[in-house]
């Protein structure tokens, strides 16, 4: 049977839970989950300048350690070069200790053959200054026939003889005149390639 009642409570009981039900949320738009073109370019251009920044500088690290490393080489060939070497009272030949500093100076003569010597013969004070002068000079000629019988050319060594005039000890004593009989070496050309030539 018809209850109009019922009809009316129950249409009621719908409009009253279409009125109560909330409201759908808002549609979400999406958002771009990466970066942006712009982003990616300011990136690229970002890694880009520190690539070269870091090239660069590890192109001058390895220029200032090669400069460093010339440095050293022709501060220790100088150094081989100019080192004094002796000789027994009242001789002008080469000992054994004289040989061995010779040939080392020889390997840099041979790898820097831009390089010229001068040889400087010394005496101690004992005996005339005229012997004394011959014994310099017969010391320093020593020296450069010890080069020249090597191979390498006489043009490259010049030799004189201070005889006794220029000691570097003073004193009337074995010590001193042991220092006093040398030959020293002047680098008279050359000498700024030394780096260079024993790269």
């Amino acid at each position: 049977m018809f209850n109009p009642r019922l009809v009316l409570a129950a249409f009621a009981t719908v409009v009253l839970a279409a009125a109560c039900r909330p409201e759908p949320p808002p549609a979400v738009t999406p958002q771009p989950t990466g970066p942006t073109p712009e982003e990616i370019a300011a990136q690229q251009r970002a890694d880009s300048i520190a690539r070269a920044q870091a090239e660069a500088d590890a192109r001058r690290r390895a220029e200032d350690e090669a400069r460093r490393a010339a440095e050293r080489r022709e501060r220790e060939a100088r150094e081989m070069l100019e080192e004094i070497v002796y000789f027994d009272y009242d001789e002008s030949t080469l000992t054994a200790e004289t040989t061995e500093k010779l040939r080392a100076k020889l390997g840099v003569l041979r790898s820097c053959s831009g390089v010229h010597l001068r040889m400087e013969g010394h005496a101690d004070e004992r005996g005339t200054s005229e012997y004394n002068m011959a014994l310099g000079s017969e010391r320093a000629l020593s020296v450069s026939e010890f080069f020249t019988g090597f191979g390498l050319s006489g043009v490259r060594f010049t030799t004189i003889s201070f005889g006794e005039e220029s000691p570097v000890a003073q004193g009337s004593n074995e010590a001193a005149w042991a220092r006093n009989r040398r030959v020293e070496f002047i680098i008279t050309a050359g000498g700024g390639d030394l780096g260079g030539c024993l790269g």
